[in-house]
């Protein structure tokens, strides 16, 4: 892979960061930096290890479980406000990377503490990839 296309791929990738709220398909993605989806979706998942879909809906997740975390909108809500068009797809991500539903997110939280460092609290909250989640975190068991 050559320089050219790792900052092609970095401006999705910072798309895809800014613009998670948004209808964002690959297609479009990979006609904003004038290459073909298929190739952008191959270079894309060889560079940072997971699909442009895969990364798009990890940010998302991410960024529902900060709002489920303040508990003032509810589970419908979170799943609109990030961008995600059908509860049920939104609900079984969240479950398949954080380890539970975002219901019960939402009513027991994180494992994260007021006054903890944010290196520290950006790793407890993180989302797992690749189905991890099942044996990551004991306390939700």
């Amino acid at each position: 892979m050559n320089v050219d296309t790792l900052v092609l791929l970095r401006r999705v990738r910072d798309r895809m960061d800014r613009e998670y709220a948004r209808q964002l398909d690959v297609e479009s993605l990979a006609r904003s930096v004038n290459l073909s989806s298929g190739h952008l979706s191959r270079e894309f998942k060889l560079a940072y290890g997971e699909s442009p879909y895969q990364y798009l809906m990890t940010r998302r997740i991410e960024r529902a479980m900060a709002l489920l975390r303040r508990g003032d909108m509810n589970v419908t809500e979170v799943c609109f406000a990030v961008g995600c068009q059908s509860l049920g797809t939104f609900s079984t991500r969240f479950t398949e990377l954080v380890g539970v539903s975002p219901s019960v997110y939402r009513d027991q939280g994180a494992p994260f503490q007021p006054g903890m460092l944010p290196c520290i609290a950006k790793q407890v909250t993180k989302p797992i990839r690749n189905r991890e989640a099942a044996s990551a975190s004991p306390a939700y068991r």
